[in-house]
């Protein structure tokens, strides 16, 4: 095993990431990889990002995210992002020891697990994954193009209200909808921008949801927007003057290898005193509306294998099965 040196990724090491990542991939990620170093530095508790060095030259580098509430999680967790080795200091045990500096770092953070993924025909980084001791998550990965927004019924049309809904039942997400090309859903609230001030309202929306408190977690998403508003796509849905429901999502190109704009939906959340009145189905109509305007081509999200309310929601709204797989791994000292 090649000896090297593990070390916090600095922006000096930018130009060679870049150089090691573009031979990788073909095609050069500069901007995605400046936006996570800068993120890192900006905000260190919310990332692990580390180099391989000889002593001298860059070998290698890992960029990890810490998740806290993301996808719904109960638990904070790492998501690996990227890992690169430059091609002359491959199969020298460079990644290995990467990981294993990651997971030492993130276990003295109290993280236990690390997640990521990849597209199932990409097999150099599944071997990879099955070397290191990743095994499949039970999560499930879902994609829907955005076609430029066009419309599509299951999440476009208007859902009107029927006289037996009442405030307090479950929000069906798998109910059909109206098929009214004259109003569509995300007219049926007054969806906007989300705004730091709009944090209180989210907490509480959120804590109602899971009987959690958050606000760490949802503060750190609000100050992403506003600090990078060129990847975050987040917004917030109003009725009767009150925040009751809220979308984090964010568009970029570069986790976990990809190689199109994709925007990946990280939490969405409706007042429980507001269900059947088509908030969620709102938030996604704009969503999509808004990629569409910025030539985002396709959105991604997880769902766990048991929230079947939410994937109802998603199917119906022309989410499918990704051909991305997700995978997991227990952090150890």
């Amino acid at each position: 095993m090649k000896k090297i040196t593990i070390r916090a990724l600095t922006k000096d090491d930018l130009n060679a990431v870049v150089a090691i990542d573009t031979a990788i991939e073909d095609h050069s990620r500069r901007d995605y990889i400046e936006r996570r170093l800068a993120a890192a530095l900006r905000e260190p508790a919310l990332h692990l990002q580390l180099a391989a060095t000889d002593g001298g030259s860059l070998l290698g580098y890992v960029l990890g995210r810490i998740l806290i509430g993301e996808f719904g999680r109960p638990q904070a967790g790492l998501r690996l992002e990227i890992v690169g080795v430059r091609s002359d200091a491959r199969g020298s045990g460079v990644g290995a020891q990467m990981l294993q500096a990651l997971m030492a770092r993130a276990h003295k953070r109290g993280l236990s697990e690390v997640l990521t993924a990849a597209a199932w025909r990409d097999h150099d980084m599944l071997r990879w994954f099955d070397a290191m001791g990743f095994m499949l998550a039970s999560d499930r990965w879902l994609e829907c193009p955005v076609d430029g927004g066009a419309y599509h019924a299951g999440r476009d049309a208007s859902l009107s209200a029927t006289e037996d809904d009442h405030p307090s039942r479950e929000i069906d997400y798998g109910a059909a909808g109206n098929n009214d090309f004259e109003k569509l859903a995300r007219d049926s609230a007054d969806v906007r921008s989300m705004k730091p001030q709009d944090l209180q309202a989210i907490a509480r929306i959120d804590h109602a949801i899971t009987g959690r408190e958050r606000s760490a977690y949802i503060q750190g998403k609000l100050d992403e927007a506003m600090s990078d508003s060129t990847i975050r796509v987040s917004m917030t849905a109003r009725l009767d003057d009150t925040i009751v429901g809220y979308l984090m999502a964010r568009a970029d190109i570069g986790d976990f290898g990809r190689t199109e704009p994709a925007a990946v939906i990280d939490t969405i959340g409706v007042d429980p005193a507001y269900t059947q009145r088509g908030v969620g189905h709102a938030l996604l109509s704009q969503l999509f509306a808004n990629l569409g305007a910025l030539r985002v081509e396709r959105v991604e999200t997880i769902t766990a294998p048991r929230d079947h309310v939410l994937l109802g929601f998603l199917l119906d709204a022309g989410f499918k099965p990704s051909q991305r797989l997700a995978f997991t791994r227990p952090i150890t000292p």
